[in-house]
């Protein structure tokens, strides 16, 4: 298994759709000049952007957190430019990108410094091969303090690893019940 480096990254998003929309080198600037947390391609990776929708955990109606019977009303919608998560506590997003995994490659996310260096965790499990839709990101808060997270701005690096092999069973030939998602997906169980 490899590493794949920028160049192998942007053949993929270009004759494969691997990434849509995909932006070939490092933005670093908002369109009007401001500056942004960056996000493209980079050397070894692609770092995301969040998209402009959110929600926020909330615990005003008392309810457990139970993964395999989840309540959505833990959830407060948002949708802005800049999401505020209370002090420790976390909030879902999506990427703008839609993603379409090759069978033969397996994809990890990282965390942005950035981000990082604020007290503020983001997490994603696994991209499997030939899975494919808007990835669903966690922020988590650590801080006691109000964090904010930056829409259409770098958020995460994904990693992508090639196989020497292809896999036998892939997360769309086992018909994985995150396939296809857009927008912020909740756990189903």
């Amino acid at each position: 298994m490899s590493i794949k480096s920028d160049r192998w990254i942007r053949r993929m998003a270009e004759t494969d759709g691997m990434i849509e929309p995909f932006e070939p080198g490092q933005v670093r600037q908002t369109p009007n000049g401001e500056k942004s947390i960056s996000y493209g391609t980079s050397s070894y990776g692609y770092d995301v952007r969040c998209a402009a929708d959110f929600k926020i955990f909330t615990n005003i109606n008392s309810a457990v957190v139970d993964p395999k019977n989840f309540c959505d009303s833990s959830f407060v919608n948002f949708t802005g430019e800049v999401c505020i998560i209370p002090p420790n506590s976390f909030a879902l997003a999506h990427t703008v990108e839609y993603f379409r995994i090759p069978r033969n490659v397996l994809t990890i996310c990282l965390g942005k410094s950035t981000y990082a260096r604020c007290g503020i965790i983001v997490n994603v499990t696994p991209l499997e091969p030939e899975w494919e839709g808007h990835v669903t990101l966690e922020f988590s808060n650590t801080t006691p303090l109000p964090a904010r997270i930056y829409a259409n701005e770098g958020v995460a690096q994904f990693l992508f690893f090639e196989s020497d092999e292809v896999c036998e069973t892939s997360y769309k030939d086992r018909a994985g019940k995150y396939q296809g998602q857009t927008g912020v997906t909740l756990p189903k169980a």
